[in-house]
């Protein structure tokens, strides 16, 4: 293609681009780890620089929609586009508010509005998108599209009928359908609802899906059995989107490293806040006390992880979106994952959790696990027929010595001080006989001891580096 790239593009994302950059919708079936990010900024440079758009809003989750404005943006989009980006945020004071206006002023820069999907879930957040594409020919883009799949959600309902008032619309994710092919209908409407031949998800449902009627406390009511047509479904969608998996990208680099970025629910943030202060935090009767600087530092990531200790060692959950975010985040998987936590109590809560949505995917490989169940937790990860896809262990049981290349897939759900630990247990799907790019994802607490954390591992990373006369590593 004849444009200029910031940032030089992988074979596939070219392709990505040569498809669909001058089409009013496209979506980008695009798996984590392959760069969907890089060419959705690179369709809205090209549309911007013909003059077929001035404005683009970018819809995304809680834990991703910062790093567009962080990380994407300024990574990704060409330098020569004067742009104005705003991160929405719903409790602003008068300077944030400020900047939010700012994207109505009548000028030539490219403005660029990002809200997390959440937002649509409220008057305010509609009625602001609203008013944004009311005021530019913009490009209107959901990243991690499968979060508009519930076709009864209130979130779902204001998207698909904002997406009216955009010029371009795209989606973006790398498992369209995540549980079932009905998944699609929602996603495929907000581009546009003649796509896949069906004005309604019922008549969809009734082409695509089985059924039959069940009865509920006296209640007739149709349940789905089974899928039909899936042959005919894959030919409706292949003219308006593009599919790609890790496992076709030969010129991928071998690691990729992401991060998602969590808030503190309302009751997280008290305690935190008091444990900082005063090094003593109280809940629902139970105090906890920190006579060390280590010792707070412990408490604190525990209440960024969702749970409360006590000083008589009794434990409680608290209502935190970490968990949310994780279970959000596996979704997007192919293929098998290795979740590594810092804490016994998240083990069992994403176990638990995980359980819940794909029963016996799961097994363990921390302290309490026994000898067995380790070996065998080793040889359900490596076999690629096996139902098991996630194995839930602490680095320091799980990351040493073992080889779990049947994954290729890692989620830091916590993470501690230790680099060699670190370093030790991103290595356990980095070993021979790995023959996909490896993706690395840490979920973080935003302006919590999570970061602190991360940034020591850096600094200690760049030091080893530099002993070593290497060149500096891609690393969060």
């Amino acid at each position: 293609m004849n444009y200029k790239f910031k940032t030089k593009p992988y074979a596939h994302q070219l392709k990505a681009l040569e498809m669909s950059w001058n089409k009013e919708v496209f979506a980008y079936f695009m798996e984590m780890g392959t760069g969907k990010s890089k060419v959705l900024l690179d369709n809205i440079s090209m549309l911007y620089d013909k003059g077929k758009i001035n404005g683009a809003l970018i819809i995304a989750p809680k834990g991703v929609y910062k790093n567009w404005f962080d990380s994407e943006i300024p990574t990704h989009l060409v330098d020569h586009i004067q742009k104005k980006a705003v991160l929405w945020q719903a409790l602003i004071n008068q300077k944030q508010q400020a900047k939010l206006d700012s994207l109505f002023k009548p000028e030539v820069d490219l403005h660029i509005l990002i809200m997390n999907v959440e937002a649509f879930s409220t008057k305010k957040g509609v009625e602001f998108a609203s008013r944004f594409l009311d005021s530019h020919s913009t490009l209107m883009a959901i990243d991690e599209s499968t979060t508009i799949k519930n076709p009864g959600a209130k979130r779902t309902k204001a998207i698909v009928s904002l997406g009216k008032q955009a010029k371009y619309r795209r989606i973006l994710t790398g498992s369209p359908v995540t549980k079932s092919p009905l998944d699609l209908y929602k996603q495929c409407e907000f581009l546009d609802i003649w796509l896949l031949g069906h004005q309604s998800y019922f008549s969809f449902r009734t082409r695509y899906a089985s059924m039959r009627t069940a009865n509920f406390n006296g209640r007739s009511v149709q349940i789905v059995v089974g899928y039909k047509n899936l042959a005919e479904l894959s030919e409706k969608i292949k003219p308006f989107s593009y599919r790609v998996l890790k496992d076709d990208c030969l010129d991928l680099p071998p690691k990729t490293f992401m991060k998602r970025v969590i808030q503190l629910s309302t009751e997280q943030k008290k305690l935190y806040d008091q444990m900082k202060q005063l090094a003593l935090a109280e809940m629902n009767g139970k105090l906890t006390t920190t006579a060390t600087a280590l010792t707070q530092l412990m408490r604190l990531q525990q209440i960024t992880c969702g749970h409360f200790k006590a000083d008589d060692d009794s434990i409680q959950e608290i209502k935190n979106n970490r968990i949310d975010e994780l279970m959000e985040l596996i979704e997007e998987v192919e293929g098998k994952a290795v979740i590594w936590a810092h804490w016994r109590h998240d083990i069992a809560t994403i176990v638990r959790e995980i359980e819940k949505e794909y029963p016996g995917s799961v097994m363990t490989y921390y302290g309490d696990t026994s000898t067995d169940d380790r070996q065998k937790a080793i040889k359900e990860m490596q076999d690629p027929e096996s139902k098991v896809r996630f194995l839930v262990g602490t680095p320091q049981t799980g990351g040493y010595g073992i080889t779990l290349t049947g994954a290729s897939t890692m989620i830091y759900y916590s993470n501690g001080y230790d680099l060699e630990k670190r370093q030790q247990s991103e290595a356990r799907i980095d070993r021979i006989g790995q023959k996909k790019p490896m993706t690395y994802i840490d979920i973080l607490a935003e302006d919590t001891v999570d970061e602190r954390i991360v940034k020591a591992l850096r600094k200690k990373v760049n030091i080893a580096t530099q002993v070593m006369g290497e060149e500096l590593k891609d690393w969060i």
